[in-house]
């Protein structure tokens, strides 16, 4: 059963597979979203922040932490191209 992701403050909601990262589903609603390292979560362009549904995301890895720590982004934000979805979630990015 797909679960819904809606995109803040662009208001697009898109339905997808579980095991979809964010940043494929932003990708897929065609937003955009920086990704230079290739979504192998080293370059730390991808963070969004989730509104609701945090449960309902793949737990946050050590590697992940330190990218974030390192690129000084928010500690509360996750990076779409590691997070991937099992349930129904809504994110926010500045940028859309």
């Amino acid at each position: 059963m797909d679960v819904r992701i809606r995109f803040h403050p662009s208001g697009k909601t898109l339905q997808v597979p579980p095991g979809t990262t964010l940043l494929e589903a932003a990708h897929e609603a065609g937003l955009p979203m920086a990704s230079a390292c290739g979504a192998d979560g080293i370059c730390g362009r991808c963070g969004v922040r989730v509104l609701t549904g945090f449960a309902a995301l793949s737990a946050e890895t050590e590697p992940e932490r330190l990218v974030k720590q390192r690129n000084r982004i928010d500690p509360a934000a996750r990076l779409a191209c590691r997070a991937r979805v099992s349930g129904d979630v809504e994110v926010t990015a500045t940028y859309w």
